[in-house]
């Protein structure tokens, strides 16, 4: 049961943490409004506004929601604290571990709102921004590859040494079938074209069937086939992965593993930043409770410079930990989780000398 002043710090805690969301959208809006403007003058307003804007404003508003979450804790505690309130709190009788309780709630619902958002909402909502800016900004897809290599299936390696996505065909194809260590076929075609699931046509093929000592020769001008893979299994355009729900990006993930695909590196650290952005609301609600629930020299305005020095060095230190991942000194989970063990040492501490003093 919640008593009333547990309903208060909620209150007060997610009140302001809107308040603070809405108060950096609108500055962001008006800044990417002014950068972009050559660019929303090309599209039509219907779609500036609800591919763009509708979208951008939750994708922005969850990837900062731990700063959010912070700088809402830091601000009303702090006034809390200068009001004295936190004092009149304790002297009631309530432990600090108890008045802990609304704070932990308030950002479990905050926790649990932004995973929901970027596990399966916001993903359909990225692929529509992302093809905004692409056709109106800048367009950054990657329509053509080369010389790719990869496993289709068990036993079975296919090479493309060219192709483009736009014509939804390639040139210089192979595909090698294993019985084993031992070549058993070989499938070469001069060019190839993409017909949808999973379906494939060569053209100018010749196809070698080894058995012991013999070899068997057929060829042709064309070739329907099925091989399982698609184009977007080998272009990867950046930012695709934004596109991607939880769910989709696991199987990715998954697919592109058994298959021998090492440019995965980024889906990876996609996949495990969306659950540790949530653990970081616990954490750096724990930080920010325990340095601004006691008045010190400086008053809230202290409070408030130590929460966003705080809140910005967790960002960048998890930009600077996914680099770790992409170079490969460490895995993308380990990475992703570097700043939420480094950080929740200094909850814990933070935590420690609150609650004795």
């Amino acid at each position: 049961m919640f008593r009333i002043i547990d309903r208060y710090i909620i209150r007060k805690f997610l009140g302001t943490y809107v308040f603070a969301i809405v108060l950096i959208l609108a500055i962001t809006v008006m800044f990417d409004i002014n950068e972009k403007v050559d660019a929303f003058s090309k599209a039509p307003l219907s779609a500036t506004v609800f591919d763009y804007f509708l979208n951008f404003l939750p994708y922005f508003a969850n990837q900062f929601s731990p700063l959010f979450t912070f700088i809402a804790v830091i601000f009303f505690t702090s006034k809390m604290a200068d009001n004295s309130e936190i004092i009149a709190i304790l002297s009631s009788g309530m432990s600090y571990r108890r008045m802990m309780w609304p704070y932990l709630f308030s950002a479990a619902v905050i926790a649990s709102s932004s995973f929901m958002l970027s596990a399966y909402i916001i993903p359909p909502a990225n692929a529509k921004r992302i093809d905004f800016m692409n056709t109106y900004v800048k367009d950054k897809r990657v329509t053509a590859t080369s010389n790719v290599q990869m496993q289709v299936a068990p036993g079975e390696v296919a090479y493309i040494g060219d192709f483009n996505i736009r014509s939804n065909r390639g040139s210089r194809f192979s595909l090698d079938s294993f019985d084993g260590q031992r070549l058993s076929s070989r499938l070469t075609a001069m060019t190839l074209e993409w017909k949808g699931d999973y379906r494939w046509r060569v053209n100018n093929y010749v196809i070698r069937e080894f058995n012991d000592d013999r070899e068997i020769i057929r060829s042709g001008t064309s070739l329907d086939t099925i091989i399982p893979i698609e184009p977007a299994d080998f272009i990867i355009s950046k930012n695709d992965q934004e596109t991607m729900t939880l769910p989709e990006l696991s199987r990715y993930i998954e697919k592109q593993r058994a298959r021998g695909v090492a440019n995965v590196k980024q889906f990876e650290i996609e996949y495990h930043t969306r659950y540790a952005m949530c653990a970081a609301a616990f954490i750096l609600t724990i930080i920010g409770v325990s340095l601004s629930s006691r008045k010190i020299k400086g008053g809230m305005g202290m409070n408030i410079g130590i929460g966003l020095v705080l809140s910005f060095g967790y960002i960048l230190f998890m930009t600077v930990t996914q680099s770790f991942a992409i170079n490969g000194i460490t895995s993308p989970a380990v990475a992703m989780w570097i700043p939420n063990a480094i950080y929740a040492v200094i909850a814990m501490f933070l935590y420690l000398r609150a609650s004795r003093g």
